[in-house]
């Protein structure tokens, strides 16, 4: 199939992209059967990756190869021009060797733990080179499909920020994929500090002193005091407590505990500013209950963006409308950020609806897939035809 060069073109075709993914459902599936069922925790993704980079190998992809973070590359080479497009999806799950990873098959849908975050990413990376050749369509540019590691919580990208800091290549766009959720369009990047607090009560502590309290009594004081923290609604700023932990049993006093949590602002500014004044509480409270509170940065992200008017946002919304996907504008700390760093024009896409998001029983609808793959399909045909550079 060729299309011609205009974006129209690209529009109409759109239909036939996703009968062509429906017509390779049996290898889509096949992958992410063996991917999904392969635990792959951050900094523990190396066997995901080389299945992953032997797929690549299978479909004649060149240089085939992993660099100093584990990250699986693989390139599809252009027919002119210099120009890269660099597909990305990071192959590291939230769910560990405890979990099951044992996916469940369903005539119309897939169950199983991290398929929307972020094994149907990845699936859709290693099966992106067939449904291109089925369609017989043949980029200009050259597209780099690279599955990274080191992405979630303390990997903090650092598989794809690894990449981009040292590789020269021109990098027209980067489009991130993710398994969840279809119409999902980030052109945003959230400012973000993910930070962990750890509170020990020192063998010697002084369990009769005024105030004297436990490790859990003395996180619950520390959250009650980050949530007063004055916030605008504009510039949004937030703080989302993620876990806490602590303690061991009924009737022992908590000896220890720790508190995840994040900031998020579209501020840099404000984000600094809510920092420091958890900087400056988790200061205090030790100081007031003899206690050790250690305060650890383990990920930052600045703030940052393409415009929503920007060409490759529009271009996306327009195959979204012709698809009957409805587009949603959510902002993102995922590796979106590390391209918009770079001053790269980026997008995040979701790849399919789903049910019980981040559970262990997560449900991807198999249909929603073929929409998901055809849109990818239309935006890479769309950078390629220069219908996404900024006039």
């Amino acid at each position: 199939m060729i299309v011609s060069g205009n974006f129209s073109a690209i529009l109409e075709s759109l239909p036939s992209f996703e009968r062509a993914a429906e017509e390779i459902k049996e290898i889509l599936l096949t992958n992410l059967i063996m991917i999904g069922e392969v635990a792959a925790q951050t900094f523990e993704e190396e066997e995901r990756v080389r299945l992953v980079r032997n797929r690549f190998t299978e479909c004649g992809l060149q240089n085939c190869s992993s660099d100093e973070k584990g990250n699986g590359l693989g390139i599809l080479p252009g027919k002119a021009g210099e120009q890269y497009i660099v597909v990305v999806a990071h192959v590291d799950t939230v769910f560990g060797t405890e979990v099951d990873h044992t996916l469940d098959l369903r005539p119309d849908t897939v169950v199983g733990p991290g398929l929307g975050d972020n094994s149907l990413g990845v699936a859709v990376l290693a099966t992106l080179p067939t449904l291109l050749d089925k369609l017989d369509i043949g980029l200009k540019s050259h597209l780099l499909l690279m599955a990274a590691t080191r992405s979630l919580g303390r990997g903090d990208l650092e598989g794809l920020r690894f990449f981009l800091a040292n590789n020269k290549l021109p990098i027209s766009a980067g489009v991130c994929l993710e398994g969840a959720r279809l119409g999902r369009l980030s052109h945003r990047s959230v400012g973000m500090i993910r930070g962990e607090v750890t509170c020990s009560v020192p063998e010697a502590y002084d369990w009769t002193q005024f105030g004297a309290s436990s490790a859990i009594l003395t996180l619950n004081r520390l959250i009650s005091k980050i949530a007063e923290i004055p916030r605008p609604n504009r510039p949004r700023t937030s703080v989302v407590m993620g876990s806490i932990q602590g303690g061991s049993s009924f009737s022992t006093m908590a000896t220890n505990a720790s508190l995840r949590f994040e900031v998020l602002s579209d501020s840099l500014e404000q984000l600094n500013f809510v920092w420091a004044h958890v900087e400056n509480i988790v200061a205090e409270v030790s100081a007031e209950t003899g206690e050790e509170i250690v305060l650890n940065v383990f990920a930052r992200r600045d703030p940052g963006e393409i415009s929503f008017s920007h060409p490759l946002v529009t271009c996306t919304r327009s195959i979204h409308d012709a698809l009957s996907i409805q587009s949603r504008i959510d902002p993102s700390t995922s590796e979106l950020s590390a391209f918009i760093d770079r001053d790269i024009p980026a997008i995040t896409l979701g790849l399919a609806e789903a049910k019980r998001l981040n559970k262990i029983d997560e449900e991807l609808a198999i249909s929603s897939m073929f929409t998901g793959l055809a849109q990818l399909v239309g935006v890479l045909l769309s950078v390629d035809g220069g219908f996404c550079d900024e006039r």
